[in-house]
């Protein structure tokens, strides 16, 4: 039978023991949580401990940009276009259908945040991107009452590649285009001209090189 003597000193060795390895945790891999009830990831945490972690469950605002150097990258890398020609589409159900050079996209008013990246498994970084209002662009061009997504569209290699968002969120104004990020001109291996800053979701849905914003009924 355990004495109560026995139970008592078991009980302590096992809070020591929790106490030394709660210690000995790193910073990176440590739990405190915002009234929002996300995560807050404090200044200095290694972005290869963010690879499998979901971003709509993180708080971002401490941490530190990551130089581009580090950005690494998924899917395609080389896509080339003639700005004299390349034109962002604006079309589906929306009141004025538009176009725009990538003079008038760079004449919008700007945007600038940091947002952090993560493709599962293989990478995470905070960029500093940016670029300009969704929303605001689709204020001018009048969203039909119909309208409950909105869809966008790049290339990928010989293929087209779309993602749908849900129009409260496009309208909130968490998503936006960018055309630069850490002070630079977006490098094309990351989307140039237009990427599709998507915070909060995973690098999957942040579509590169963006050509047409289609509004969907």
């Amino acid at each position: 039978m355990i004495t109560r003597r026995q139970l008592i000193r078991t009980m302590l060795m096992v809070t020591a023991f929790v106490t030394t390895s709660l210690g000995r945790l790193d910073r990176n891999v440590s739990l405190v949580w915002s009234k929002t009830g996300k995560r807050i990831l404090e200044k200095g945490t290694l972005m290869d401990s963010l690879m499998h972690a979901n971003p709509a469950n993180l708080d971002t605002s401490s941490l530190e940009t990551t130089p581009i150097e580090e950005f690494d990258v998924m899917g395609e890398t080389t896509y080339s276009v003639d700005l004299q020609k390349w034109r962002l589409r604006i079309d589906g159900a929306v009141q004025n259908p538009a176009e725009f050079t990538y003079e008038e996209i760079l004449a919008l008013p700007v945007l600038e945040l940091n947002a952090l990246l993560i493709c599962p498994g293989f990478f995470a970084y905070n960029g500093k991107w940016k670029g300009f209002s969704v929303a605001k662009l689709l204020e001018e061009v009048g969203v039909g009452r119909e309208a409950t997504r909105v869809k966008f569209t790049g290339s990928r290699g010989f293929q087209r590649k779309s993602r749908r968002f849900e129009l409260d969120e496009v309208m909130s104004g968490q998503l936006f285009l960018a055309y630069g990020v850490n002070d630079i001109t977006l490098p094309e291996r990351h989307g140039f001209p237009l990427r599709l800053v998507a915070e909060g979701h995973k690098g999957r849905r942040w579509v590169k090189y963006v050509d047409t914003i289609t509004v969907v009924a």
